[in-house]
């Protein structure tokens, strides 16, 4: 346990993903463009949705992405909070825009793929409005962090707000086990193989996802990044100010 500690001091963290950040965006450009020529160009149409059903190498990473960036960013506001770590701040304010663009590109290809499959764009199901939700809880969070001046107070405050939007982001992810008259599907994803995609999607939208995890992971760290730098470049003026 010490030594995950010791990330937490901001130059080993920069030094750290600094040596990590080529290899891991190298491969999630290769994953990415990998899995999206195999899923779009190299998998059949599915018997009952058509064409629409190649939706899911976009949708359903997107949505895997924009749950668990918000369950990172809680992880990381509850070290801030114990143990007031600032990079455990400043990595979950880093991960709140990314989360929120998976957020949006999960609602946008959700709709695109329900109005040929529901008739319409959009419909207050419980999984669907959850996940507005927790894209309004995104801006609110991102909003809350420029609105306060003082880093230390807005990390606080946004700690307490990620506490509260954590519940929709489970509820994001479980809506349809608690309310069964959705209109949205069940899980793409099953270890139930009746419900599970057929192998011909499974494969291609495996690594997909890859894809999308390895994409968050590397754009957190360069955003982690330029959060320690600005930080310091307000430190560094602030005390020239006071002389």
């Amino acid at each position: 346990m010490a030594s995950i500690w010791e990330y937490a001091n901001p130059v080993k963290f920069i030094r750290t993903t600094d040596r990590l950040l080529p290899w891991i965006s190298v491969a999630a450009v290769a994953c990415l463009a990998v899995g999206l020529v195999w899923g779009f160009f190299f998998t059949p149409e599915d018997y009952r949705q058509g064409s629409t059903v190649k939706i899911i190498y976009l949708h359903v990473p997107a949505a895997l992405m924009a749950i668990n960036a918000w369950l990172m960013m809680l992880v990381a506001s509850l070290v801030w909070i114990v143990r007031r770590h600032h990079v455990s701040a400043l990595a979950a304010r880093a991960a709140a825009p990314v989360g929120a663009v998976m957020t949006l590109i999960a609602l946008a290809t959700g709709a695109i793929w329900g109005q040929p499959m529901w008739g319409t764009w959009w419909a207050w199901d419980p999984r669907l409005t959850s996940f507005l939700i927790l894209f309004l809880f995104y801006l609110g969070y991102m909003a809350l962090w420029e609105a306060i001046e003082n880093d230390d107070t807005a990390a606080d405050l946004t700690a307490i707000l990620c506490l509260v939007g954590s519940v929709f982001a489970l509820l994001s992810r479980y809506a349809v086990l608690f309310w069964n008259q959705g209109l949205h599907q069940g899980a793409s994803l099953s270890m139930d193989a009746e419900e599970n995609v057929a192998d011909v999607f499974w494969y291609p939208l495996l690594v997909c996802m890859a894809g999308f995890i390895l994409l968050f992971v590397a754009l957190v760290f360069l955003r982690t990044q330029t959060e320690i730098r600005a930080r310091r470049m307000r430190a560094l003026i602030a005390r020239e100010g006071a002389y």
